[in-house]
């Protein structure tokens, strides 16, 4: 899956997004990708079975909230094969992320792709969120299609302080979950993001503690 479409697509995705990916990057992306496609056959961690759909349904638009990322210790809690983590952690290796999942098969997938790939900025954890004590705070948390907001800062509200962000990336604009926000926790950010490729609508909400 290294070959030159490939890469070019990828490549062209990025630059759409305002992403410049350099050399190992691409390269990076493309094994992950490879690794994805090769035990999706055996285990089933994507709905998504087409290595080039996969290239833009998860690869692309888990670059496509790049700009927003930001700090040194980040959680992606309900991960799943590392979707946006280990794209994450390829693009910002300066970075420490935690990918937290509780199904196991595919944090073995996750374990295997860190040791395959080199990332040494990767903590993989299977486990529930509620029960997932770190040692101190992250400085975002990141979810792709994890829960419904009110229950992400619900179950997710330990792993940070008022300083600490929430990123939920949502599919068309959350409206009705944003009305169910707890109290204690605001929207900061709001972006239409547009994912190259993709026909569906793609959100970015940010969100910080009050309190």
């Amino acid at each position: 899956m290294q070959s030159e479409e490939y890469r070019s697509r990828l490549v062209d995705g990025a630059n759409q997004l305002g992403v410049s990916l350099i050399e190992p990057q691409s390269s990076q992306l493309l094994s992950y990708l490879t690794l994805l496609n090769k035990w999706n056959k055996a285990y089933n961690l994507t709905a998504v079975r087409n290595p080039e759909e996969m290239l833009t349904r998860h690869l692309i638009d888990s670059l496509s909230i790049v700009p927003w990322v930001k700090g040194e210790n980040i959680i992606d809690v309900g991960t799943g094969p590392g979707l946006p983590g280990i794209p994450l952690a390829i693009l910002f290796p300066e970075t420490r992320f935690t990918l937290l999942d509780s199904n196991g098969k595919k944090t073995r997938f996750l374990t295997q792709c860190k040791l395959e790939m080199g990332l040494g900025n990767v903590t993989v954890v299977h486990g529930r969120v509620e029960e997932f004590k770190p040692q101190q705070p992250f400085d975002q948390v990141i979810s792709r299609a994890f829960s419904a907001i009110e229950n992400m800062v619900g179950w997710c509200s330990h792993l940070v302080d008022d300083r600490g962000q929430f990123l939920a990336m949502k599919g068309v604009f959350p409206e009705e979950e944003l009305t169910s926000l707890p109290d204690g926790y605001k929207v900061e950010q709001s972006h239409s993001l547009e994912v190259p490729g993709s026909d569906g609508e793609r959100h970015l909400i940010i969100i910080r503690k009050t309190r």
